[in-house]
């Protein structure tokens, strides 16, 4: 499983680091930084939270 964040349309709301914060990192403006490997199988959950949880769908969880 890969996580993708498009930069573009994340606004900083930080929603997905507090739904997933042992996947999601933000940076010092609270934008979610990109994941650069698969996500392990304990997190498949919390990437699927942090997806649902973005509110401009800047999170694409495949």
């Amino acid at each position: 499983m890969r996580v993708t964040i498009d930069s573009a349309s994340c606004s900083g709301h930080a929603r997905c680091a507090a739904a997933a914060p042992r996947l999601f990192r933000l940076d010092d403006d609270g934008y979610a930084l990109p994941l650069d490997e698969d996500v392990p199988e304990d997190l498949e959950q919390d990437a699927r939270d942090g997806e649902a949880a973005c509110p401009e769908r800047a999170v694409t969880v495949r």
